[in-house]
């Protein structure tokens, strides 16, 4: 069992130690744990996030990972990456923070329009051109080679009654097939019953023959020790014919 989608107290809205994290993955029998915590955005502005690290803790964070992934590497393997949105005018500066720091992977959590100082949040009610805006960054995100997966892609708040916003999201399932890239189930609303993982999205998927990979989102260490919903997702997912997998590419 492996899960990629884990956070830290950095992002401002979760709790625990990252060993907490680490010794909860370990007794609930996972074999391998990726951290992808929100990615810090350099802004030009001075802008201080706030669901995000900040750009000065970034180096911390590996550092902090770096050693527990050492001191637990007879117990469990332990990826390095982060959560990132797709913010154009960003990239490159996301490039070198990749290299620099010598990160494992990256998710895509595309939440906000262009950037979370300026752009709406896409988790509330999304008019049809917003939602175009969503598919599009989407997209281009999945084309940059950079992601391993798209973390919960109908986190969009779409109109699941209206045709267009279904025939818009469908888009993704299309582009992550013809790609192979997997789309995430998450957990984290899976258990909460948020507005994703939703029933029409899943259908889509099942269409298309998209990879699903599991994410737990662990906000906190607890989540990961919740074997009870990550299997009730896992019979869920088979019942509904679609493919799971574990495996992810890597950045190096």
């Amino acid at each position: 069992m492996k899960n990629y989608h884990t956070h830290t107290t950095r992002c401002m809205h979760a709790i625990g130690s990252e060993e907490e994290y680490i010794l909860a993955a370990i007794s609930a029998g996972y074999t391998e744990l990726g951290f992808s915590d929100h990615t810090p955005w350099h802004y030009e502005s001075g802008y201080h996030a706030t669901m995000r690290m900040d750009e000065s803790q970034l180096e911390d964070y590996v550092h902090t990972l770096s050693v527990l992934r050492d001191k637990y590497k007879d117990k469990i393997s332990i990826k390095i990456g982060l959560e990132c949105e797709y913010f154009e005018d960003k990239m490159e500066w996301l490039k070198d923070q990749l290299e620099k720091y010598k990160l494992d992977y990256i998710i895509l959590g595309n939440h906000f329009d262009g950037s979370d100082e300026t752009g709406i949040y896409y988790g509330h009610p999304v008019s049809l051109e917003e939602l175009k805006r969503y598919v599009s960054q989407v997209i281009k995100a999945m084309d940059t080679g950079l992601f391993s997966y798209v973390a919960h892609p109908d986190v969009v708040f779409y109109d699941e009654k209206n045709q267009e916003h279904i025939d818009e999201l469908e888009k993704i399932c299309i582009h992550a097939a013809e790609i192979d890239m997997p789309l995430e189930f998450n957990l984290l609303g899976y258990k909460a019953m948020h507005h994703y993982p939703s029933q029409p999205f899943i259908d889509l998927c099942k269409k298309h023959h998209n990879r699903i990979i599991i994410g737990t989102d662990a906000h906190e260490p607890s989540a990961l020790k919740d074997t009870k919903t990550y299997n009730r997702a896992y019979a869920y997912l088979k019942e509904s014919g679609l493919e799971i997998t574990e495996d992810i590419k890597m950045l190096r």
